[in-house]
């Protein structure tokens, strides 16, 4: 991790809410599993150095991968996982759709799944599943938190 000697070192001590992890261009065209990888620090968190809260996570910023208008994803069907395997019992936000991100300047807090609020994950990175695609579709995926060590 980086050094705690100014704000600059983009360290998350002190900090609420710190961004754990964060993608742009995630892919809503095709379902499946892991389309994207959301990796914990940008990778700089192992299970041996630390854990993480997930407070919230975040889907914006829509856009079309085709060109053109902003497509309305607001069928988009999601899910954040711990695992790539598409498991569903190892989900921090269960399927749901992202009926608030119609169009440019819109956004939506995911839903956590039940027991997220008290607990700690170890997980390096999370992981993106969508299970309702919508054509020449991407937003951008940001997860909140808190990092810990027990």
């Amino acid at each position: 991790m980086a050094q705690s000697d100014a704000v600059a070192q983009n360290t998350p001590i002190s900090f609420g809410n710190y961004a754990l992890s964060s993608a742009q261009g995630v892919s809503l065209a095709a379902t499946g599993n892991a389309v994207v990888t959301l990796p914990i620090l940008s990778g700089g968190l192992t299970g041996t150095t630390g854990s993480i809260i997930v407070r919230r996570i975040t889907v914006s910023n829509p856009a079309n991968t085709a060109g053109g208008a902003v497509p309305n994803i607001a069928t988009a069907n999601v899910s954040i996982l711990t695992s790539s395997d598409g498991n569903t019992s190892n989900a921090i936000a269960s399927a749901q759709t992202i009926g608030n991100v119609t169009g440019a300047l819109t956004y939506q807090d995911l839903t956590l799944a039940a027991g997220t609020a008290t607990k700690s994950y170890n997980a390096n990175a999370l992981f993106v599943l969508v299970t309702t695609a919508v054509a020449n579709s991407a937003v951008q995926i940001t997860v909140y938190g808190d990092v810990v060590q027990f």
